[in-house]
């Protein structure tokens, strides 16, 4: 089995803008090169919002060198980006956008769910892109909830829905740059998964809800992540109740990673010329809309 390198712990939770209240749950300042090609994630929630006409979110920031990948549990999210795209997502959809070369997004709760209020849980992942594609044009998928395909796992464990890479047969819907898998995992109580990633991959197991024993030596809990060596074969997840997780594991990227605020670049002078491109207009801007 891969060797746990360690369990870590989110710190204490934060404000993203008015509308996500987020714990920091994998971080490239705290695990490097063992979650490369992964930068960050923040997972928002479980929150409970009571019903406003205000909007609630981040207003327009950019961009550059990294995708971003939303993925919603409750509630509801609305995107608009400097290219164009945009829209809106909910339980169980997927929002993936291509920074890349830089881009100017905002992100608030939908109208709809903001007029109501509700449950909102969601996790937002970086993903780091190779030096030769942070020139790349941006981009945007949206992958619905229908677009993604559910694996029941042997002997009634739970269930995984691929969003990106596969599962045997089962092929997640996202355009990647680079080789990952980012699984949804649900296992069911006192039920024990083996996962089989490909060797050489790094792999992170975050644990959104629940309690789960890996490889039969270490606890993990609500919003702890688990980093595993990339070399090793399976890992065995026992849910001592019923658990949400995520799975992620990719091809490290063997570059230098220079992350500063909203910019993951490969040298310093290559964020100082980020800024200087956000400032002068480089990535666009978004257009002003009337909102109910």
């Amino acid at each position: 089995m891969r060797k746990i390198l360690g369990i870590y712990s989110a710190p204490r939770q934060h404000w993203v803008g008015d509308g996500f209240p987020v714990r920091t749950v994998v971080s490239h300042h705290d695990q490097g090169q063992h979650v490369s090609p992964f930068i960050m994630m923040d997972y928002a929630g479980p929150a409970v919002f009571g019903p406003t006409t205000q909007r609630r979110g981040v207003g327009a920031h950019p961009h550059k060198g990294f995708e971003t990948v939303t993925i919603v549990y409750d509630g509801e999210v609305e995107h608009r980006d400097s290219a164009g795209a945009g829209g809106v997502i909910g339980p169980g959809d997927v929002q993936w956008m291509t920074a890349a070369n830089g881009i100017v997004h905002e992100e608030f709760h939908s109208d709809a769910f903001a007029r109501k209020g509700g449950a909102f849980e969601m996790a937002q992942l970086w993903v780091n892109l190779p030096a030769k594609d942070k020139s790349a044009a941006p981009g945007y998928q949206t992958l619905l909830a229908s677009d993604i395909p559910v694996v029941e796992l042997p002997n009634g464990v739970g269930r995984v829905r691929v969003i990106a890479g596969n599962i045997d047969a089962a092929k997640g819907p996202a355009r990647t740059f680079t080789p990952i898998n980012i699984w949804d995992v649900r296992l069911n109580r006192n039920k024990t998964a083996t996962l089989d990633l490909p060797e050489g991959h790094t792999l992170t197991v975050v644990v959104l809800s629940g309690t789960v024993e890996i490889n039969g030596e270490e606890v993990a809990r609500d919003a702890q992540t688990v980093v595993f060596a990339s070399e090793g074969g399976s890992i065995t997840i026992e849910a001592n109740g019923d658990a949400k997780l995520l799975v992620l594991s990719g091809e490290p990227i063997n570059e230098p990673v220079v992350a500063q605020g909203p910019f993951v670049m490969n040298t310093v002078g290559e964020i100082k010329q980020a800024m200087l491109d956000f400032q002068h207009g480089k990535f666009g801007g978004i257009a002003a809309v009337e909102h109910a």
